[in-house]
């Protein structure tokens, strides 16, 4: 009898053990999504990053997050792509700093059987599963509407683009001057052809130069954050916010603090926090049932003074980054 019983035991024992293997096996296979935003300092990448988090979260795979300390470095975003290809991720999603640098890494990693989920900004190539990202010529088109509404009887009107390559914001500057003319079509386009840069001391230089030369303009749009946070400087600098009627694209501190003292006419708000976390789950339904929708629009809306304290555009201003980055 004591040998039958201690037999059991053995054989209950061995068992448990093999329970425990195959539940670290599992442990071990949990899907790997890299996100690869095109910076990780403004509040924007932030948002996306909390997104992808709280999508991880639920969905219990895990996120590798890592963007280029620069977004104008395109040669150390490919590096990261390459490197997360030799990592052989499930999966990665990627915000291209550029629409043709990143076509010929994005099917490599099609042709290691690694899908790629394109957001934010768009890619010269169809090398991909999904492209989740705001309509940007409808928010360019957003910000002409905007800004036609607030302006006088004078019409001058600047257009300080972001960055060349970038796809997202020239869909933003096409569909503004698109708009201008729908909207406004007696409106006096004085300057299009002058760009801010990927860094905020630069877009300041730009911005000054173009107060500096026109002089008499009435509205100025800008495509992007760090472009709409140069000119809200240049202009306190200068002490004409307010009079210059500015209206920009996303949002940080300063500009929802512009936005609520009225120095700032308009910002045409995204999702990122919707655009990170529709991101991860994409990919992760691709991986487990190889269908998803091919383009998935995550909203543009256009935050005012008077509108900014509503419920879903003060959770849109102030997306809970903290709740999911710092827990």
């Amino acid at each position: 009898m004591i040998q039958k019983n201690f037999f059991l035991f053995f054989i209950l024992l061995l068992a448990g053990s093999c329970g425990e293997n195959q539940s670290s096996g599992k442990a071990e296979h949990k899907l790997k999504i890299a996100v690869i935003p095109k910076g990780t300092t403004h509040v924007f990448w932030r948002s996306i990053h909390a997104g992808a988090v709280k999508a991880a979260r639920e969905l219990d795979v895990k996120v590798d997050w890592q963007g280029p300390q620069k977004e104008s470095d395109r040669q150390q975003q490919v590096s990261i792509v390459q490197n997360f290809i030799s990592r052989k991720m499930d999966a990665i999603a990627l915000a291209p700093l550029d629409s043709r640098s990143l076509v010929k890494v994005v099917k490599d990693a099609g042709k290691q059987g690694i899908p790629v989920i394109i957001l934010d900004s768009g890619l010269d190539s169809d090398d991909y599963v999904s492209f989740v990202a705001t309509d940007n010529y409808k928010g360019g088109k957003l910000c002409a509407r905007r800004l036609t509404e607030v302006l006088g009887e004078s019409k001058k009107v600047i257009l300080l683009r972001y960055m060349e390559g970038s796809a997202s914001t020239s869909n933003r500057e096409k569909g503004f001057l698109d708009g201008l003319k729908e909207y406004a079509p007696e409106a006096d386009l004085i300057s299009s052809n002058q760009y801010a840069g990927a860094t905020l001391e630069k877009g300041f230089q730009a911005a000054q130069s173009l107060l500096n030369r026109f002089g008499d303009v009435d509205g100025i749009f800008c495509p992007n954050e760090t472009s709409t946070q140069a000119m809200l400087r240049a202009l306190q600098t200068s002490g004409r916010t307010g009079k210059v009627k500015l209206v920009g694209f996303d949002s940080n501190t300063s500009l929802i603090e512009g936005l609520k003292n009225g120095q700032i006419a308009g910002l045409a708000i995204q999702d990122p926090f919707k655009m990170g976390y529709l991101a991860v789950k994409t990919a992760v339904q691709y991986i487990q049932k190889g269908t998803v929708d091919q383009r998935i629009d995550t909203g543009v809306f256009m935050a005012t003074h008077e509108n900014m304290e509503e419920e879903q555009m003060r959770l849109l201003l102030h997306p809970p980054v903290e709740k999911w980055l710092d827990d």
